[in-house]
């Protein structure tokens, strides 16, 4: 599994547009058959910061995700909602074994 960590600050005044957005792309995204999970979380003390955790079955679905509308879509709406560029950090999953997805 390939699990990767996406961190977003969004502007004042779009936190609920981006969240929208975001649950779109995520609902859209978990029934991609390459991917086990597509999480939206929102940080407590300061609801302008997000972290989208998705994890992929392989990098090959990471790669596909890329290509659909969906993402597109998504990428589009909310370039320009975000406070400073998004930055990404991946890791490979240790446990629970991939199996379990």
């Amino acid at each position: 599994m390939i699990v990767v960590h996406v961190f977003i600050r969004i502007k004042p005044g779009y936190v609920e547009a981006f969240k929208e957005a975001s649950i779109s792309n995520a609902s859209s995204s978990i029934k991609e058959p390459g991917i086990a999970r597509f999480d939206l979380i929102q940080q407590s003390d300061d609801p302008s910061r997000f972290v989208l955790t998705e994890i992929y079955r392989d990098k090959k679905a990471q790669a596909r995700h890329k290509q659909t509308e969906h993402y597109s879509l998504w990428r589009e709406r909310v370039e320009n909602m975000m406070a400073e560029p998004r930055h990404s950090i991946t890791y490979e999953n240790v446990y629970p074994e991939d199996m379990h997805y």
